[in-house]
């Protein structure tokens, strides 16, 4: 019998990995958590998720990639409520990025399909963070009442 200190290829190694709450300081996470859960209506624990994956997906979207990246559905108003904290935000994004991440809906094209929703998931997981799969099921339709403009259902075109 041989012993391996290394798992198969077929079985990736585990990294520890990070929660995107860990990307800003607890009293910003509370302010933004308590904004979706009572703008969105949804309990405490689920706006805590939700802005969990937010901040994870905007520190894999300000690593830059040519690969489109979208939120889902469920992890959309996260983004969108950092967003409307405009100050904290720009703050945020440009010690870490040294730019600030726009938010630019897509026209003409659907790049929020399952495909892309999905790629950006995995490229967290990628990143070192955990991933709450059950909020990464949905591409992203328009979310009220932060609104898109990038699609039917909220009057865009």
């Amino acid at each position: 019998m041989t012993a391996t200190a290394t798992p198969p290829p077929s079985t990736p190694a585990r990294i520890p990995t990070r929660t995107g709450r860990s990307l800003v300081d607890e009293a910003l996470f509370d302010r933004l958590a308590t904004f979706l859960e009572r703008e969105n209506h949804v309990p405490r624990d689920r706006a805590e998720r939700v802005l969990d994956q937010a901040l994870a997906f905007l520190w894999t979207l300000g690593q830059g990639t040519d690969a489109p990246r979208t939120p889902s559905q469920d992890v959309d108003p996260g983004w969108h409520a950092f967003l409307l904290h405009t100050e904290e935000y720009d703050t945020w994004c440009l010690e870490r990025f040294g730019f600030k991440l726009h938010h630019r809906p897509a026209t003409g094209t659907r790049s929020r399909d399952g495909f892309t929703v999905r790629r950006t998931a995995l490229a967290i997981a990628d990143g070192g963070f955990d991933v709450d799969w059950t909020l990464w099921r949905k591409p992203a339709a328009c979310n009220e009442p932060a609104c898109c403009g990038d699609g039917g259902g909220c009057g865009g075109s």
